[in-house]
């Protein structure tokens, strides 16, 4: 089993340019299924779950292709309508592919998704929006067998009663060839709906709304292929943004999307760092001793404060002067990695969905586990900023959701090997 050795105090100081962002790109590598042609997807981030993604489409007849960071996706010769569960179990967004497996054959069997431990990731909603849909919904045995009636899906006025980004995004695939007009109320804002809805417009589809609470989508008999470019990954720039706070230093951040990060800019710069943005560039200068940030930090849906990056701002806030409070709306079992970070010297209260951070003078290197993808991101944040060595296991969590994670690091300075 892999694991990252990370020898902590160097101060990090350099340039990156972000990836393209992960909760863009597996969407829409599912979305390409309902193209009938060839799709070309370019900034498409090289990743465990990209691949993952990848092999459910060949399972379905498609045939799925890598050059750097550019995949091309022929979809002309769908013939399957099951996922089996192994591969459904390999990552967590899988059942995202239920909507555009309804939308292009009008029928599919898939199970319930896998990924990281967060806590259930309930499927209520989207399984209420297909029936909602005119979808037969019938689960049984772990499975779930779905088919529309006449082979496509109607449309439908749909309310959801909490913005779900995965929600949002099955009912889209779905809606795109149905039968009329779906509305989506409260309807998930994410930037990555809105990449989404960018590259099914580029398809061909007649979608309006993404970015608000309403989105609307009148059905079309067919799309067509496409050459699309996937969105910076703003999470990982959060990432590399946080490691940076808590290490010491400067980076300079490129191609970065710099309206969507706003929500974590804004927090970030609270704790004393220099932030300057233009140009689709982000620069960071920490400061020599982090603050705590005054006001509690609540994770909320798009446009609040992303669950995503919760972990790895806490890590920086470790070794900030005073006391943050987290306070975690999005998930369960999202404090998981507060016990790695305890041990490296960090003092943190979790009280159910409070977490509360008092400032230390110092981290010390330990052996720890990732224990999700971005648990895992945080302990090597923090491990970057701690006085020793530390060792993190069970790193195909990180691999889930970071390109060339170690390489990035080392090009900022930092002290990190796998082996």
């Amino acid at each position: 089993m892999q694991k990252l050795i990370i020898k902590g105090g160097n101060r990090l100081r350099g340039e990156l340019s972000l990836q393209g962002c992960k909760n863009s790109a597996l969407p829409i590598i599912a979305a390409a299924l309902l193209c009938g042609e060839d799709c070309t997807l370019h900034n498409c981030p090289r990743l465990t779950d990209v691949y993952s993604a990848s092999r459910i489409l060949n399972c379905l007849g498609c045939r799925c292709g890598f050059s750097g960071n550019t995949v091309m996706v022929d979809s002309s010769a769908v013939t399957g309508t099951e996922i089996p569960e192994a591969l459904m179990r390999e990552m967590r967004s899988s059942i995202i592919f239920m909507g555009a497996m309804l939308g292009r054959m009008g029928e599919c069997t898939v199970s319930v998704p896998g990924g990281c431990e967060l806590g259930p990731r309930p499927i209520d909603m989207h399984l209420a929006a297909m029936r909602k849909m005119g979808v037969d919904v019938r689960e049984g045995g772990g499975r779930i067998l779905c088919r529309t009636s006449g082979g496509k899906a109607k449309g439908a006025k749909i309310n959801l009663s909490f913005p779900s980004v995965g929600a949002t995004e099955n009912i889209i695939l779905c809606a795109v060839t149905a039968e009329g007009e779906t509305v989506i109320n409260n309807a998930a804002r994410e930037p990555e709906i809105c990449d989404l809805c960018g590259f099914l417009r580029a398809c061909g589809a007649d979608i309006s709304g993404d970015g608000g609470s309403s989105i609307v989508v009148n059905g079309r008999m067919k799309l067509h292929g496409c050459e699309y470019s996937i969105m910076p990954d703003r999470i990982a720039g959060a990432t590399y943004l946080s490691m940076t706070a808590a290490a010491g230093g400067e980076i300079i951040l490129k191609n970065a999307c710099i309206p969507e990060m706003e929500p974590f800019l804004t927090v970030l710069e609270q704790t004393g760092c220099s932030i300057y943005t233009g140009g689709g560039k982000i620069y960071l200068r920490s400061s020599p001793r982090l603050r705590a940030v005054p006001d509690r930090i609540r994770t909320m849906p798009h446009p609040g404060f992303p669950t995503d990056a919760q972990a790895v701002l806490m890590s920086a806030l470790t070794l900030a002067d005073g006391t943050s409070i987290f306070e975690e709306n999005i998930f369960d079992c999202r404090y998981r990695h507060t016990e790695a970070l305890v041990k490296m010297g960090a003092d943190i209260q979790v009280l159910g969905k409070v977490a509360v951070v008092k400032g230390v003078s110092k981290l010390s290197g330990a052996s720890v586990e990732a224990t999700d993808l971005r648990g895992g991101a945080a302990m090597a944040a923090a491990a970057l900023a701690a006085e020793g060595t530390s060792e993190i296991t069970r790193i195909s969590h990180i691999d889930r959701g970071y390109e060339k994670f170690e390489e990035s690091i080392r090009l900022l300075g930092g002290d990190i090997r796998r082996v």
